[in-house]
């Protein structure tokens, strides 16, 4: 008794869902309904919209070729008759002498006939008749304003619905990603003359594969596209992925979107470690900037702090002999670099691979540095002063000047000072390159210097500045002009041996 009402509670749930089930099917069906009256009420009224654009044009080109017509026949008109007018009045002129003329033959007396026969001949030489030309100023035909509309009314007949747009498909194999561009290529199943352009579609993801059910980054629409690629430029590769889709449009409809696919944008994204910063660092997401009030604390912090141990590090002997630039502060923590280290770290580490980043930094800084680091960095030591750290350094106190460092040692560098540099890491070939532009609004790449050296640890981003600022631009694929470079000059050795 029990299984049969647990087998007829089945049956009763069962039944219940496949209800629900048609319950949704049907309302799905009466919107279906609904929405297939509107929809062909809409492309009713599109249709003789059309039909009534078609019809003023046709009413307009009818009444511009008419009006020529009349004004062809009335301008011959106006020719023919000016002519006609002119040859009555002659005419007229040269039947009143003709009739003169007959009567002087007539005559008798010998002296009125000489005298009328010399007037008669003044008069028949001056006469209009003779100075008429004889061929119309106009031709009565008309032939050249005749029409034949055999191709227009075949073309008229021959229109119909516009097809909908086939799926384009993109070819994986001929996109291209590189130097933060992506360039996408698509075909059409077969040609299509009535496309008139394609909206192509991308969004940022981070996987591999097809999309899932709910993604981070909305998709970036790029509209009015005539040929079947398109270039994206000025990207920032901040995620791995990008999924892409493209749809073909025609002047009245737009086709399916193709099958989405996904292409690598790897880059190296990091961001900066406010937590290593210096206390006189302000970190502001990818910028710094040097606070002098930064490392300053109030009295009674310091005497807070002072008499919260008895250590000697603490001791008032100690802290009055500390430099002004080491001034004790209420936040120092255990990784923060401290003293003259004006330093802040990226917050990501770079153990293979090749990575490329950039930094500008105003020009006015009294000191700046970038470069990478081992994270064993000490919180005291300076960029480019130790056995961890690489750097390229500006000096812009007391005199000017722009040196390599590695384990306290500088080489000068002859370039003037670069608005902008970009840095390039070869983690395994143990090669960390800075690039330099000459030209202020074009990026162009020169070898400012390259260390070479052989890795034993992870590295990672450094940077100092002193009395400036500076900000990193990451996301940034290598540039393939750098990595022609760097393969051009693989097998060189390296002027820069003395400070690896």
């Amino acid at each position: 008794m029990d299984d049969q009402k647990e087998s007829l509670r089945k049956i009763i749930t069962t039944l219940a869902l496949k209800n629900e089930e048609i319950q949704n099917f049907i309302c799905c069906l009466k919107q279906s309904l609904e929405n297939l009256e509107v929809n062909s009420n809409r492309v009713q009224e599109d249709l003789e919209s059309e039909f009534s654009s078609l019809h003023a044009v046709l009413d307009e080109l009818k009444e511009g070729m008419v009006t020529r017509v009349k004004r062809e026949r009335a301008s011959r008109t106006y020719e023919l008759q000016s002519q006609l007018s002119a040859c009555t009045k002659a005419l007229e002129s040269s039947e009143e002498l003709l009739e003169l003329a007959n009567q002087t033959l007539c005559s008798s007396e010998n002296d009125s006939f000489t005298q009328a026969a010399k007037e008669i001949k003044d008069s028949v030489t001056m006469a209009p008749a003779f100075r008429l030309s004889l061929k119309a100023k106009a031709s009565d035909s008309m032939n050249h304003m005749m029409v034949d509309f055999t191709q227009e009314r075949n073309m008229l007949q021959a229109i119909t619905f516009l097809p909908v747009p086939a799926t384009p498909e993109i070819h994986v194999a001929e996109c291209l990603v590189f130097d933060n561009t992506v360039t996408v290529v698509w075909t059409l199943p077969e040609p299509d003359s009535k496309i008139d352009h394609y909206i192509l579609e991308y969004r940022r993801t981070n996987h591999e594969g097809p999309p899932r059910a709910r993604e981070d980054y909305p998709w970036m629409v790029m509209e009015g596209i005539k040929e079947t690629e398109y270039t994206l430029t000025g990207l920032r590769f901040d995620t791995r992925y990008m999924t892409f889709r493209v749809k073909a449009c025609n002047k009245a409809v737009a086709g399916e979107f193709s099958e989405l696919v996904t292409l690598e944008t790897h880059a190296f994204v990091f961001k900066l470690d406010a937590g290593s910063a210096h206390q006189n660092l302000k970190v502001e997401d990818l910028s710094v900037e040097w606070d002098s009030s930064g490392g300053k604390v109030a009295v009674q912090d310091i005497r807070k702090e002072k008499n919260r141990t008895s250590s000697p590090m603490h001791s008032p002997a100690r802290t009055a002999m500390m430099s002004p630039k080491r001034a004790p502060s209420a936040r120092v923590g255990r990784d923060r670099f401290t003293a003259e280290s004006y330093t802040v770290l990226g917050d990501t580490m770079i153990d293979a691979g090749q990575h490329y980043w950039e930094v500008r930094f105003d020009k006015e800084s009294k000191a700046f540095a970038a470069g990478v680091a081992l994270r064993s960095l000490s919180r005291f030591d300076q960029l480019g002063k130790s056995t961890a750290s690489w750097c390229i350094h500006l000096n812009n106190w007391l005199q000017q000047s722009l040196t390599a460092k590695h384990n306290n040692k500088a080489r000068t560098l002859d370039c003037p000072f670069p608005d902008r540099i970009g840095i390039y890491c070869n983690y395994e070939e143990g090669e960390l390159s800075y690039k330099y532009d000459k030209m202020s609004k074009i990026f162009r790449f020169h070898n400012l210097h390259t260390f070479r050296t052989k890795f034993q640890q992870p590295v990672i981003p450094a940077f100092m500045v002193w009395n400036g600022s500076f900000s990193v631009q990451t996301g940034l694929q290598v540039p393939s002009i750098v990595l022609s470079g760097q393969k051009r000059n693989s097998n060189t050795s390296s002027s820069n041996a003395s400070l690896t």
